[in-house]
C-alpha cells in the first residue's frame, strides 16, 4: 500500500496518523487520530474499511483531510470501537512464538520443520472494542489471555510470495485472543480421536473473546512490525512482556501462507500469535472484576474490563 521511501525494506514513517472507528454524541464515526485528537472522515469515506478498500489514493486523501482540518474532537470525548467494523475474516495463529509453545510443554522442532497453524474466530460475535466487557460465560472455567499483534489487510491477496506479503498490509492493531482452556462439550461423552483439538478450538469462539483496538496504525507508521514491544497486564500485574521479533513466521510469510489457502480481502485481520506468559502456565485465569490491558509499541493500549456472564 505504500510506495514511498523505505529503509531496510520497511516504509519510513511520515507522521503520527492512525485510523479509528469511534462513537461520538451517540453516533458511530470513522476518522483519523493525530496528537490525541480525532478528525471526522465519515462524510467522505463512510468507514475505515472503505478507506482500506480505496487503497493508497484513499489513504492519501485521508491524510490531506487531516492536514487541512480545523474541527477536531479530543480523544477524551469519544469511545473507540473496533478499528475495522465487520471484517470478513479473523484469522489467528497458534504457536507462532517458540516461548509460548515451550511454556506449555510443547516441542519446537525449528522453523524449517514446521508451518504456520491457522485457525479462525467468528468476527461478528468475538470482536469487541476498547472499553467493552470481556464476558466470562457460565459454561467456561479457565479463561486465559493472549496479547497479539494484529495485521489488517489492505488489498486483495491470493497466492502472493513472502516477499510480497508486507505489500498487502494496511496497518496494525492490538488483539487479545481470549481462550477457554478447559472446555469439554459435553462433559459426559466418549472421547474420539481429535476431540481435544476441537475442544481447544471451540474454547476460542465465545462472544467477546477477541478484543481489538484501540486504533489502526497505518503501515508506514510502523517501520518494522517485527521490532515492537508487546505487553499484557491483568489488573496492573504484567503477565506478558516481550517483542514481536520473537515470532517464528514473519508478517510477510504469514500473509503469503494464508493467501495460499484463502483470498485475503481489505479489512481482514490476522492475529500473529502470542508469546510466553499466559495464565495456563501458572493456573492463574481471568475472573470477574479483572481489567486486561494489551499494549503494543507504536499502536497503543487496549483496555477491557472482565465481567461474569
Amino acid at each position: 500500500m505504500f510506495d514511498g521511501p523505505t529503509t531496510n525494506g520497511y516504509p519510513i514513517r511520515r507522521n503520527d496518523l492512525k485510523l479509528a472507528t469511534y462513537e461520538h454524541n451517540g453516533q458511530v464515526r470513522c476518522g483519523a487520530v493525530k496528537n490525541g485528537r480525532l478528525v471526522d472522515l465519515t462524510d467522505e469515506f463512510g468507514s475505515v474499511k472503505a478507506i482500506l478498500e480505496g487503497g493508497d489514493s484513499a489513504i492519501q486523501r485521508a491524510e490531506a483531510a487531516v492536514a487541512e482540518a480545523s474541527d477536531t474532537t479530543p480523544e477524551s470525548e469519544v469511545r473507540y470501537r473496533p478499528p475495522v467494523l465487520n471484517p470478513n475474516k479473523l484469522l489467528c495463529l497458534a504457536g507462532n512464538y517458540q516461548s509460548h509453545v515451550e511454556e506449555g510443554g510443547g516441542y519446537f522442532p525449528g522453523k524449517e520443520k514446521t508451518w504456520p497453524r491457522v485457525f479462525m474466530k467468528p468476527p461478528s460475535t468475538t470482536i469487541i472494542g476498547d472499553g467493552d466487557n470481556i464476558v466470562l460465560p457460565h459454561n467456561a472455567q479457565k479463561i486465559d489471555w493472549e496479547c497479539e499483534l494484529a495485521v489488517v489487510i489492505g488489498k486483495h491477496a491470493r497466492f502472493v510470495e513472502p516477499s510480497e506479503g508486507l505489500g498487502c498490509v494496511a496497518g496494525y492493531t492490538v488483539l487479545i485472543d481470549v481462550s477457554e482452556r478447559s472446555l469439554k462439550v459435553p462433559d459426559a461423552r466418549e472421547d474420539r480421536d481429535g476431540d481435544n483439538w476441537f475442544d481447544w478450538l471451540n474454547g476460542k469462539w465465545f462472544d467477546s473473546f477477541a478484543p481489538c483496538g484501540p486504533v489502526l496504525a497505518l503501515k508506514d507508521e510502523i517501520p518494522d512490525p517485527h521490532a515492537l514491544s508487546i505487553k499484557l497486564r491483568v489488573s496492573g500485574d504484567t503477565k506478558q512482556d516481550g517483542n514481536t521479533g520473537q515470532m517464528t513466521y514473519s508478517v510477510g510469510e504469514l500473509v503469503s501462507w494464508i493467501s495460499e489457502l484463502v483470498t485475503l480481502e481489505p479489512g481482514d485481520i490476522i492475529a500473529t500469535g502470542t508469546l510466553a506468559g499466559v495464565g495456563a502456565t501458572t493456573g492463574d485465569f481471568l475472573k470477574g472484576g479483572d481489567n486486561v490491558e494489551g499494549e503494543i509499541e507504536g499502536i497503543g493500549v487496549l483496555k477491557n474490563p472482565v465481567v461474569s456472564g
